[in-house]
């Protein structure tokens, strides 16, 4: 066991349930398994105030595989780097990614020791393709990109994946770093792919205010225009920045204030 892997089943020993956490709240809404009843506390006044949140957790998930699949089949893009994972639920991104070639490499990162307990579950893969987990944090891109070379040729388009964690970081600026430091390390025709809370219906923003009350870490909503920015210095694929629903669906749900867009490295 490497020295992190201790200070990691150190963490998950200490872990403390009756403090809810986002990974396991998220994981509730989207009807999984792996959370605390102080989780489902948190969850169920989330959802008193906004009864459609657990619709809205699937169709945000759908919006991932959805963007997953355009990046294999229309943008020849075959490797992942699927940061803040959260726990596994269906249609993770390495099960969407190699249904449409089996030959595609994702490598999963998080910070949440019970993400990490859990990662084996995301370690599956066809023979020709790969996967990976790292323990790492959002907060340092260098350490993810140098972990994930392991599995990942970092010479050739990555998609990075972002999806509901950006909200995490209060600030736009330090947002915006994130990204660019992602994305200075992967070359051109790289993408990144995300969707966050935007502060655009008052059930969403009362919902926030009683999720920052009780989870952990705290979530910050953002304009659709703030989310825009964010995508400075790339090409944003059609349709723009639309909430998670008109993301190229045919579908007819309707609009929710998810925002997602996907942006091309020139």
């Amino acid at each position: 066991m490497s020295t992190k892997d201790g200070r990691v089943a150190e963490d998950i020993d200490r872990l403390d349930t009756n403090v809810p956490e986002t990974a396991r709240i998220w994981n509730y809404l989207l009807g999984g398994t792996d959370n605390f009843a102080a989780d489902r506390a948190v969850g169920d006044q989330i959802i008193a105030t906004l009864p459609q949140l657990a619709e809205h957790a699937k169709l945000s998930r759908a919006f991932l595989a959805r963007a997953v699949r355009y990046l294999v089949l229309d943008a020849g893009v075959t490797q992942f780097l699927d940061i803040g994972t959260g726990l596994p639920t269906a249609d993770n991104t390495h099960q969407v990614a190699q249904a449409a070639d089996p030959a595609a490499r994702v490598v999963y990162v998080d910070n949440d020791p019970l993400v990490l307990a859990h990662a084996r579950e995301l370690l599956t893969s066809t023979d020709e393709g790969a996967t990976d987990y790292v323990h790492e944090d959002l907060r340092d891109p260098e350490a993810i990109l140098r972990a994930a070379a392991r599995t990942l040729d970092l010479g050739r388009p990555v998609a990075v994946t972002l999806m509901g964690v950006l909200g995490h970081i209060e600030s736009d600026d330090r947002a915006k770093n994130i990204i660019d430091r992602l994305m200075r390390g992967l070359p051109g025709g790289s993408y990144l792919a995300m969707y966050d809370g935007a502060d655009t219906d008052p059930a969403t923003l009362e919902a926030t205010r009683i999720w920052n009350v009780s989870a952990n870490p705290k979530y910050h909503l953002r304009s659709p225009q703030r989310i825009a920015e964010l995508f400075a210095g790339l090409e944003i694929i059609d349709p723009g920045v639309v909430s998670v629903t008109r993301w190229k669906n045919d579908g007819d749900q309707p609009e929710i204030s998810q925002f997602c867009a996907v942006g091309r490295k020139p």
